[in-house]
């Protein structure tokens, strides 16, 4: 799973998720245009570790978020002037801000909707464009989440927005695949992050109801997402197209978790 000789823009790639895929890809070989929100010391340490795979590293800050339309075309040609040749883009960037449904206002669903959808879909048209006039067989990688597939009542934008990336993968795929592209994502289900420490290093008990409705019983650090990013962007994932690859030990496989006894026990021996 090398990646030498190619070059791949990051998006939300300071922190994280997108960091540990940046480290990944950097560690197989690939130079990496990493974006993010900010230039602090989070980015610098991924920006250092990126270095000393002894790969070419770059930094571009913007706001997807803020206004989606302006800062992918300012991201994708600051990316451009920095590496004419990437080959390799990762839809990471994405956030949680939910309110809860019945107190959700268009704005907050709107500027969930921009960040986690829109701006990987024009990121993918503006390097689409420029690989098939220039004949690039690109990869591209989203990171969606079991969110997509697994619904909380208090994650009504975030699960429609990642559910809408499982579906925009596929439609790229038979949009792009006839032009030698290919488009998958990863979904992780619960991985340590700055912003998931921030509860499961409080609450020992939601760490620990995590880990149970998890059928390995862990809840990892975000690297385990790294090497199925180095994978579906590698020539071994050559004939895997529109396909979403669950990073959840084994959480979306597990119909009805913590079952109780008085319950459970209703089920045996039922074929």
């Amino acid at each position: 799973m090398q990646l030498d000789g190619r070059t791949a823009l990051i998006t939300g790639g300071t922190q994280g998720v997108g960091a540990a895929i940046a480290i990944a890809l950097a560690q197989a070989g690939a130079n990496v245009v990493i974006h993010g929100l900010k230039d602090d010391e989070k980015a610098h340490q991924t920006l250092d570790i990126c270095r000393s795979k002894k790969v070419q590293v770059g930094l571009i800050k913007c706001d997807l978020m803020a206004d989606t339309d302006r800062a992918v075309a300012e991201l994708a040609n600051a990316a451009i002037a920095m590496h004419p040749s990437i080959d390799l883009l990762v839809n990471n960037a994405g956030a949680y801000i939910d309110k809860p449904f019945l107190e959700m206002d268009y704005e907050t669903f709107d500027r969930t909707m921009r960040l986690n959808v829109a701006s990987g879909y024009f990121l993918t048209q503006f390097f689409s464009k420029r690989w098939i006039e220039r004949q690039v067989k690109g990869r591209i990688l989203f990171t969606g989440s079991i969110n997509g597939l697994l619904s909380e009542p208090s994650h009504t934008a975030y699960d429609t927005s990642k559910a809408a990336v499982a579906g925009l993968v596929r439609s790229l795929c038979v949009t792009l695949a006839p032009h030698g592209i290919r488009v998958n994502s990863i979904a992780p289900g619960l991985v340590r992050t700055p912003l998931t420490n921030q509860v499961l290093d409080q609450n020992s008990a939601a760490l620990n109801w995590m880990k149970l409705h998890t059928p390995n019983g862990c809840v990892p650090e975000a690297e385990v997402c790294g090497g199925a990013a180095v994978f579906l962007l590698s020539d071994l994932a050559e004939h895997i197209h529109g396909q979403t690859l669950y990073v959840d030990g084994g959480m979306s496989a597990w119909q009805q978790p913590d079952l109780p006894d008085r319950i459970s026990s209703s089920f045996r021996g039922m074929s």
